[in-house]
């Protein structure tokens, strides 16, 4: 088995990990939510640090959405360097999500862990999408 196959499962199961971590997230979201606000807080506070929430939520299952496509049409499952890029990733998403999840954490991390963990990977695959199907380049 080469270097490069045994890859693709590691980063798949880091994908699948990240992405039932952050659907775990969405259904207990309240907690975190609490934890963005003053002691005293209004509705209408809670109601838009939730709604941020949301949108990132939302924001990082789409990205999951561009990621898994590169990877199941072929674009990127054995590319090394996205999957390396993309194991890393997702495995720091993974851990520096539970934290946030069972330490409640404030809101303003989780667009960190966002940005640095789903939106770098996505960005490459969109990359790799366009050398593949744009410039005609083969897909390793």
């Amino acid at each position: 088995m080469s270097a490069v196959s045994s890859l693709v499962p590691a980063r798949f199961l880091t994908i699948i990990a990240h992405l039932v971590i952050v659907i775990s997230i969405f259904w207990s979201r309240e907690n975190n939510v609490k934890a963005c606000l003053p002691l005293d807080y209004s509705q209408e506070q809670y109601d838009e640090q939730d709604g941020k929430l949301v949108v990132g939520l939302a924001v990082t299952l789409g990205l999951f959405g561009v990621e898994l496509a590169g990877f199941f049409s072929g674009v990127s499952m054995f590319n090394c360097t996205q999957g390396l890029l993309s194991i890393g990733a997702h495995a720091s998403a993974s851990v520096a999500l539970l934290f946030f999840l069972f330490e409640q954490w404030e809101c303003d991390i989780y667009w960190w862990i966002l940005s640095i963990c789903s939106v770098l990977p996505a960005f490459v695959e969109i990359v790799l999408f366009i050398a593949v199907f744009g410039l005609k380049k083969k897909p390793l």
